[in-house]
């Protein structure tokens, strides 16, 4: 007897490789799908926002950088980071921010990650294809390694990592491929209302906004989609 397909439920996440809750809440995510094993099929679509578009090209020292736009004292940019830093390492993530971690502009790495998305069907792409493992390395690159993610050789070397072309890749980067792409999904989001993030999007019509725990995934699922569902 042939077993019957799981339940599907799309899973849309609109975050910024420079968001430190990006990667704290995608981490909760994981224990919200390990919960619910065996009984959906997850199908996960990362979906760009720029924290910071007008980052130049140097980018710009982290430290500083969160004291100048949330107009914090020094000891509250440690405070917050020592914060982030713990929630990360209960989840199993390393922020490893040395003197000279610095803030990045991600439209690149979002040009990247819209052809890896392009690559994958989308009534076959899970949580763990290309471009969750694009998304992911990035995140470390950026966050664990203290690697310049707006780099095009960097970047070309982190899509080769998760078993992308990387003269492919490094094609891109050198054009404006994925550009427009880019720019028009960002447009729709933010049309949408998302003006944070990270933001899951659950079944197409459930926001949930931001880093939350896996509990109130779990209750949102059980609530407003799979009651909705029986």
């Amino acid at each position: 007897m042939t077993q019957a397909p799981l339940p599907r439920l799309s899973v849309d996440i609109v975050s910024d490789v420079m968001c430190p809750w990006c990667i704290i809440g995608w981490k909760k995510f994981e224990q919200v799908m390990a919960h619910f094993a065996g009984r959906l099929d997850f199908r996960v679509q990362w979906h760009p926002f720029e924290l910071n578009p007008d980052m130049p090209p140097e980018g710009e020292d982290a430290a500083a950088h969160v004291m100048r736009k949330y107009g914090i004292s020094a000891e509250q940019s440690r405070a917050n980071s020592g914060k982030m830093a713990g929630v990360a390492a209960d989840l199993g993530f390393t922020f490893n921010r040395g003197p000279d971690f610095r803030m990045r502009n991600s439209f690149d790495a979002h040009r990247l990650l819209s052809w890896a998305g392009a690559l994958e069907d989308p009534e076959q792409a899970a949580a763990t294809g290309v471009q969750t493992a694009l998304k992911l390395a990035l995140f470390q690159a950026h966050f664990t390694d203290n690697r310049d993610v707006s780099d095009m050789q960097v970047l070309a070397d982190v899509a080769a990592s998760v078993g992308l072309d990387r003269a492919r890749a490094a094609a891109i980067l050198a054009g404006d491929e994925f550009g427009e792409m880019v720019r028009t999904e960002e447009a729709y989001w933010a049309d949408q209302n998302i003006t944070g993030v990270p933001a899951f999007i659950l079944g197409g019509r459930m926001l949930v906004p931001g880093a939350q725990d896996a509990e109130v995934f779990i209750r949102v699922i059980e609530r407003k989609i799979l009651a909705d569902a029986a």
